[in-house]
């Protein structure tokens, strides 16, 4: 029998859609034109993510709680629409402040809606089927960035210097007027459908009870594990975003790739992401959280290199693939790992909080990539760097929690 259980997962493929791949990973298809178009430098550039990235660490931790608190359905509605509308006005933005401020709330918008919509499969998935679940719901990022790779660079070159400007008011309706479907298909858990959770029933948390703002983050910092999860959230936000960031502007400004044969490399990355988050959240549910995750960032940090020691189409092809079939891995078993460490009803502010270390290093990544590139004249130090914190995700990962048996 349909239980409704799978519309929420694939609900949420289009809330990651419009919030991941069209709100936050266009940025990296757009960045050339929108340089050249407000002429700034690279260090402006990585600014202006990082603008994105301190959006989204301010409304994280707070999202997440407001989603435990007040519904995750209206939280991901209402931070839609306010993405929609930033994304829309990015396109008129004139200098670098109103750019910076622009991606900032966009960076807000980004927080309310994915966070509350990576947490929401603990409500509706037993355990031992919530990685698939999550998994299921990342698909909207791979296709997003797909999406954008086929789309994003043809509209720019149709409308020339001002085609950057046109991509953010095209980003910007679509996510506008998608959000009200998204809001008629979600629901905030199984009994507003007459329903139990998909795959039995679960033992509560003695914790994921009645709550204050409070009590909330009490029970969570008091729990060894969150932490542990925050610090290897961490070195993925740092290291993948380097990557994600630059690789266009790597290959068109440093490699001289056409701007189109780069939008095709992306748009591969972004097919093969579309896989990423079911390969790799059905995977940490069969060996655990900590080991799919170490595998992952070995993946990631091999992706890295191969731009750093090689000058090959066919081996940036190879690492945009090994790349997108792992993008997005970490933040899935993360989601995963915080409903299994506190409960369904605190999983969305549990994921808050280990999204505000994850938020940390992504608002430090492009920064100090775009200062490296500005200093060295070549992108090879950032992706360097970005290999080096992945390596050292891979290890802090063993400390995660062992997968439990049954």
């Amino acid at each position: 029998m349909f239980h409704y259980a799978w519309v929420i997962a694939f609900t949420g493929t289009l809330v990651l859609i419009l919030s991941h791949g069209f709100g936050r990973m266009s940025y990296s298809l757009i960045l050339g034109s929108m340089k050249e178009g407000l002429s700034l430098s690279y260090t402006q550039i990585g600014l202006i993510g990082t603008g994105n990235f301190i959006g989204y660490l301010c409304l994280a931790v707070i999202g997440g709680f407001l989603a435990s608190r007040f519904g995750t359905r209206r939280v991901i509605f209402i931070s839609l629409l306010i993405m929609g509308i930033s994304l829309f006005l990015t396109g008129l933005s004139n200098s670098f402040v109103f750019a910076f401020l622009m991606r900032l709330i966009t960076g807000m918008g980004n927080a309310g809606s994915y966070v509350p919509m990576m947490a929401l499969p603990a409500a509706w998935f037993v355990a031992n089927k919530r990685g698939l679940a999550t998994g299921i719901i990342t698909l909207g990022t791979g296709t997003g960035l797909s999406i954008t790779g086929l789309i994003i660079p043809r509209l720019i070159s149709m409308y020339g210097v001002e085609g950057w400007r046109y991509a953010w008011h095209l980003l910007g309706i679509i996510v506008f007027v998608f959000s009200f479907l998204c809001y008629f298909l979600l629901r905030d858990n199984p009994a507003e459908k007459g329903l139990t959770m998909y795959g039995g029933v679960e033992r509560q948390n003695p914790k994921d009870k009645d709550f204050t703002f409070f009590s909330a983050w009490k029970n969570i910092m008091q729990e060894k594990e969150i932490w542990r999860l925050g610090l290897v959230y961490f070195m993925y936000g740092f290291s993948y975003i380097i990557y994600l960031t630059f690789i266009i502007a790597f290959l068109t400004k440093e490699i001289g790739i056409a701007d189109y044969s780069a939008g095709r490399v992306f748009a591969v990355l972004g097919f093969f992401a579309i896989f990423c988050g079911v390969i790799w959240g059905g995977l940490s549910d069969i060996i655990g959280r900590r080991y799919a995750t170490m595998c992952a960032y070995l993946v990631l940090a091999i992706s890295s290199i191969l731009l750093i020691i090689f000058n090959s189409t066919v081996l940036f092809y190879i690492s945009a693939i090994m790349f997108g079939l792992t993008a997005f891995s970490v933040p899935v078993i993360m989601a995963a790992a915080a409903g299994d460490a506190m409960g369904a009803r605190l999983a969305p502010a549990a994921l808050g909080f280990i999204t505000l270390f994850f938020g940390i290093g992504q608002a430090l990544g492009p920064f100090v990539s775009g200062w490296l590139k500005d200093v060295s004249g070549t992108f090879k130090y950032a992706f360097a760097l970005s290999a080096f914190i992945s390596i050292i995700g891979a290890v802090t990962s063993l400390t995660m929690k062992k997968k439990q048996k049954g």
